[in-house]
C-alpha cells in the first residue's frame, strides 16, 4: 500500500455518503428551478461523497430561459467549493445538451470511466465508475441510474453485475449508489445474494427505504449498496425543505472500515 493510501492519525475514519436523483434541477412538487435551493441543502449536510443522478451537463434550452441557470455545468455549480473533485457521465444526449450521473468527492479520482447500460437509444443509462483515494484508502464508487422498464432493467442488472465482477476485486472496498427503480426487489436479490453487497438501509433498519415521490415515499428506488466497509448509520432525508425539492427523497450513509467498526 503506497503511503497516500494509509489512513492516518488525524483523518476521519468515518466516511459520509449521499445519493440523490436531482430532478434535472427542477422541483418534483411544482416544476420551479430549485438547483440553487439543492446546492445549499447539499451543502447543509456535507457529505463526503454525492452520487447525483438526472444532473444536466448541458441544456441550451434552459440556459436562454432561466434568468439563474448556471454559467458552468450543474455538477460544477453543486460542486462548488465543497467538492473539489468530480466526475459525470453522460445518460442522454439531445439536440439541446446532455444528462446523466456525476459523483462529486472531497477526496480526488484516481480514475475514472462511464460505462453505457442501455440496448434503447431513447432511454439511455449509463454507471458512472470511479476510483477515490479516501484517508481509509482506495475506493471503487458506482453511480446508477436504472430504466423504469422491468425488462430492460434486468438487462442492465446483468450488466452492471458483470462490471462489478470483472472490473472490482472482490476485497476492493465499494460503493454502489444511484436510483435503481427496483420498486419490486428483483434487483436487490441479485445484487445482495450473487455479488455478496449490503445494502445501508436494509442493514441498519431492516428493509430498504422508501424514498419516491418526496413528498410521500411509498417505492424504495434508491439504494446505497457497499461491500469491503461497515455502515454505522443510514437515513432518509425528509425535512419539509427536501420535499420540496426534487421528486425523490435522498438517502445518507456512514460507512467505516471494517477493521474500525464497533465490536472488531
Amino acid at each position: 500500500m503506497a503511503a497516500a493510501d494509509r489512513p492516518t492519525d488525524t483523518a476521519p475514519a468515518a466516511l459520509r455518503v449521499l445519493t440523490y436523483n436531482i430532478h434535472k434541477g427542477f422541483s418534483g412538487f411544482d416544476g420551479r428551478f430549485v438547483l440553487h435551493a439543492i446546492r445549499e441543502a447539499l451543502r447543509g449536510v456535507g457529505p463526503d461523497l454525492v452520487f447525483l443522478q438526472e444532473i444536466h451537463g448541458e441544456h441550451a434550452g434552459h440556459r436562454r430561459r432561466l434568468r439563474d441557470w448556471p454559467e458552468e455545468s450543474q455538477f460544477e455549480f453543486l460542486a462548488d467549493r465543497l467538492w473539489p473533485h468530480y466526475a459525470y457521465g453522460k445518460n442522454a444526449i439531445y439536440q439541446a445538451g446532455h444528462h446523466g450521473n456525476a459523483i462529486l468527492s472531497r477526496y480526488p479520482f484516481r480514475a475514472w470511466e462511464n460505462f453505457n447500460l442501455s440496448a434503447l437509444r431513447h432511454a439511455s443509462r449509463s454507471v458512472l465508475h470511479g476510483v477515490v483515494g479516501t484517508p481509509g484508502g482506495v475506493l471503487h464508487v458506482m453511480c446508477v441510474h436504472l430504466d423504469v422498464l422491468g425488462p430492460e432493467r434486468r438487462r442492465q442488472l446483468g450488466v452492471l453485475a458483470e462490471l462489478i465482477s470483472t472490473r472490482i476485486g472482490p476485497d476492493e472496498p465499494l460503493i454502489v449508489a444511484g436510483d435503481f427503480n427496483d420498486w419490486r426487489g428483483r434487483g436487490h436479490r441479485l445484487l445482495t445474494h450473487e455479488l455478496g453487497l449490503r445494502e445501508a438501509f436494509g442493514e441498519r433498519q431492516g428493509r430498504c427505504a422508501r424514498t419516491f415521490p418526496a413528498w410521500l415515499p411509498l417505492l424504495r428506488l434508491d439504494r446505497i449498496y457497499y461491500r469491503g466497509l461497515e455502515a454505522i448509520d443510514s437515513r432518509r432525508l425528509d425535512e419539509r425543505h427536501w420535499r420540496r425539492l426534487s421528486d425523490h427523497a435522498p438517502l445518507l450513509a456512514t460507512f467505516v472500515p471494517q477493521a474500525a467498526a464497533p465490536g472488531r
